[in-house]
């Protein structure tokens, strides 16, 4: 094949899975200090299944669309300007979020500071299962709120992608955990790292817990959750909402309980990953990737992730 093109899953509408084709389309060109990556893995979130379905980030995007923004790989050309990497290098990232970035796909170009080296200790898989996740726990405890240790920290939605992540950075940060999950997943987030674990199916998190001093939210309004969490949370504590951010009934429950909010957003950055990275290799933070697609399973992907019933991530091997 031509080197100027690329395999690339593409949408051309938005709709269900199944408007997720593989195909080839023109390979990028790295821009001044910008480089070119040669993805191995390409990680999924739940971002890009909404995206698809035209919610999330589709008001951003244009068709035709080549989804994703979790990748690893190798750079294979720089552009001028560009000092901190070289072709050859093992890199990750979360390039361009919330702009397309095209991870799905055999190449990707972006600013190359947007990247960092991968762990060294893990392969292209796990590492493409890292960014978009770890990012948004980072900044979420580290930026955000600020985690210190002896704080008590309650993660929702802790056995998932950003959740399982979650639990193990508050814990590296000296912080007490506590998770909510299905009971099912109990036994391995005390593994992580988690001091108390709360099966939201059985039990309401509120009556089981309290004096909380940051609550990081990846459920949002769904069962009022985001509203509820203001009930354990001590005043002057903070509730990080991030799915949807900050809604006017946690705003006003919070104000009434001299609770803290704040909105999330995830951004890119190579720094930020470059600790991550630290963490990884020092065994203080370990990703679980619970299946591997081929690139032409994109949509058994997407409807994989789509139950909300995924251990940690999912992940598409590009390079085959």
């Amino acid at each position: 094949m031509s080197e100027h093109t690329m395999r690339a899953v593409t949408l051309s509408g938005f709709g269900g899975p199944e408007v997720l084709t593989v195909g080839r389309v023109a390979r990028p060109e790295p821009l001044p200090t910008e480089v070119l990556v040669r993805v191995h893995a390409a990680g999924i979130n739940p971002v890009d299944w909404k995206t698809r379905a035209g919610q999330g980030m589709a008001g951003l995007q244009r068709l035709p669309l080549i989804l994703g923004w979790d990748v690893s790989g190798v750079v294979e050309e720089v552009g001028f300007g560009v000092t901190t990497l070289a072709p050859g290098d093992e890199v990750y990232a979360m390039p361009w979020f919330p702009r397309p970035a095209g991870g799905y796909a055999e190449y990707v170009t972006a600013p190359s500071r947007q990247f960092a080296r991968k762990p060294a200790s893990i392969g292209h898989t796990e590492a493409a299962a890292l960014p978009l996740a770890a990012l948004t726990a980072w900044h979420a405890l580290v930026d955000t709120a600020g985690v210190r240790a002896g704080q008590r920290v309650l993660v929702h939605a802790a056995a998932g992608g950003v959740g399982h992540l979650a639990v193990q950075m508050a814990r590296h940060l000296g912080a007490e955990v506590v998770a909510t999950a299905r009971e099912s997943r109990h036994a391995w987030l005390e593994e992580l790292g988690a001091d108390e674990t709360i099966d939201y199916t059985r039990q309401r998190f509120e009556e089981a817990t309290g004096g909380v001093d940051v609550v990081i939210d990846l459920i949002g309004g769904l069962d009022a959750t985001d509203v509820r969490s203001v009930a354990v949370t001590r005043p002057g504590g903070l509730v990080v909402s991030v799915p949807g951010g900050v809604s006017p009934a946690l705003a006003a429950a919070a104000g009434r309980a001299g609770v803290r909010t704040s909105p999330l957003l995830v951004e890119p950055d190579g720094a930020a990953l470059t600790a991550i990275a630290g963490l990884v290799d020092s065994g203080a933070v370990r990703v679980a990737v619970e299946h591997v697609f081929a690139l032409e399973q994109a949509a058994e992907a997407h409807r994989r992730g789509e139950t909300n019933r995924t251990r940690g991530k999912l992940v598409l091997d590009v390079a085959g």
